[in-house]
């Protein structure tokens, strides 16, 4: 199936495979994951709880992406500034063994949950430790169906008001499998 191009409200894109189609008010609306490797910036801190998620990717300075890059190619991979999420495309790296993967607690200070991350990459920018983390929960953007394999990204009112009855569709869903 050819993959979703999904767009923000930037015009920045991401390219997506179809998870689910839910058709909601007489719109379709579709849940979908990233073809590339989802990464979040971390600003790594001095001891355990100092670790801080950039959030904020417009508030950076562009050098620390910079040195991001530089460490991607030495691995033959590169980091993409997609629509919604930082992702990283290439082969993605050889797992490590258990003992040796580095993952980070980060708690989303607006709902008060924790996701669990693990280390994809470190690097140095101004003598501040950063890395690229990959979630260990899967990754879903949820857009509006525009076009042929053409989405918007879903945000802010209308996201709100979706977000309960896809997760309730999909509940169903998963009950009827």
């Amino acid at each position: 199936m050819k993959p979703f191009t999904v767009t923000d409200d930037k015009g920045r894109k991401i390219e997506c495979a179809l998870e689910h189609a839910i058709p909601i008010d007489g719109v379709d609306y579709v849940l979908l994951t990233p073809n590339d490797t989802p990464v979040v910036l971390v600003r790594i801190g001095e001891g355990d709880g100092d670790d801080e998620l950039i959030e904020d990717l417009e508030g950076i300075d562009n050098a620390i992406l910079a040195a991001a890059d530089i460490c991607l190619a030495e691995h033959d991979l590169t980091l993409v500034r997609s629509a919604v999420t930082l992702t990283v495309a290439g082969e993605p790296l050889p797992v490590e063994e258990e003992e040796d993967v580095e993952d980070i607690e980060i708690e989303d200070d607006t709902t008060g949950e924790t996701d669990l991350f693990e280390l994809l990459i470190p690097f140095l920018h101004d003598g501040q430790e950063y890395g690229l983390y990959v979630p260990f929960d899967p990754f879903f953007v949820v857009a509006r169906v525009t076009g042929d394999n053409e989405a918007v990204v879903v945000v802010d009112a209308e996201f709100e008001r979706i977000q309960p009855i896809i997760e309730a569709e999909l509940d169903r869903r998963e009950q009827d499998t």
